[in-house]
């Protein structure tokens, strides 16, 4: 696939030079279904705003593999998964709930310095526990895959799956607030048990096909960030994104809204406004897709599996 940049061929008809695309940046790598991309779309909290991404998704035509949840396991109730998991289920989405306590809500004070301290990871005992608990919680909800934040929770989640204490299927998902940012970190996370990887959205194509030439694990892209992960508007690129990053979840996130993290009922109207302008968004990047040609490499709907993977061997118990 060529990289199909914006404006490319009326910049030519006036002379004006424009880099050819290197065939040695594409990825040669594609999803098991043979398909280059597929759709998520993130921070879907609840119950009422998967039905607000699902109605939407139909009213524009918008196609949806998988949809994340940020606020975590513990924040739902039983009842909630359990609509999710049905509502997913009848449409052929997966559904990605994140794990549990996370140091950035804590009780540790070094995560609102400049520093940031140990960021959202599981702190002591107790949390790893926590997120281990809401794994297993989740697993027997239905929920096929999980958000991880911490690299020792992967890693013990990972040994859980290859041990039969979680469902062979179950995928994990590294969350962008720690995402790899070069290929030797890309690689570890894909073997700590990782099945898709968050990479932050202020990575250069470079860098994506640097990352592609170690490994073929898929890769998850905010083409738009939530600000606090940089607010990058990135949908004028999407075409060579894919053609750099490739097997790749194409993110529909917004810049310029308050975060809804943790979500409850006193956050309703916003969280059902973003959720369907989340979609729309969506709209914007198909048809960007669709004008520079890369539209047909959409991975089909219903698809949900990542590949053979590589991963750290470890002595079963």
């Amino acid at each position: 696939m060529s990289s199909h940049r914006p404006g490319t061929a009326a910049l030519q008809r006036i002379g004006h030079p424009a880099p050819p695309p290197d065939p040695a940046d594409a990825s040669p790598h594609a999803f098991p279904d043979g398909g280059r991309w597929r759709t998520e779309v993130p921070s879907v909290e609840g119950p009422e705003a998967l039905a607000a991404v699902l109605a939407e998704s139909a009213r524009l035509d918008v196609p949806v593999h998988r949809v994340s949840q940020g606020s975590g396991v513990w924040m739902l109730t039983d009842a909630e998964i359990a609509e999710m998991v049905a509502a997913c289920a009848e449409r052929a989405v997966e559904l990605c709930l994140f794990t549990g306590p996370r140091g950035t809500w804590d009780t540790g004070a070094a995560t609102r310095t400049d520093s940031g301290g140990a960021g959202p990871r599981a702190r002591g005992h107790d949390a790893l526990a926590g997120c281990v608990e809401d794994a297993l919680r989740a697993a027997e909800l239905g929920v096929g895959a999980l958000l991880v934040a911490d690299e020792g929770v992967l890693w013990t989640l990972h040994r859980m799956r290859t041990a039969g204490v979680l469902p062979a299927g179950m995928r994990f998902k590294v969350s962008a607030l720690i995402g790899p940012v070069n290929p030797a970190s890309y690689a570890v996370y894909e073997r700590l048990g990782a099945d898709s990887l968050n990479v932050p959205s202020d990575l250069t194509p470079a860098h994506l096909t640097e990352i592609r030439r170690v490994s073929a694990a898929p890769m998850d892209l905010y083409v738009e960030a939530p600000d606090d992960l940089g607010g990058y508007v990135r949908l004028h690129e999407v075409a060579e994104l894919v053609r750099r990053a490739a097997p790749l979840y194409l993110k529909f996130g917004l810049s310029r809204a308050a975060g809804v993290y943790p979500y409850g009922a006193h956050l309703r109207e916003h969280a059902l406004a973003t959720a369907r302008e989340r979609v729309r968004r969506g709209r914007l990047v198909l048809d960007q897709l669709a004008r520079h040609g890369a539209a047909g490499t959409m991975s089909p709907l219903g698809r949900h599996d990542c590949g053979p993977l590589t991963r750290f061997p470890h002595e079963a118990p």
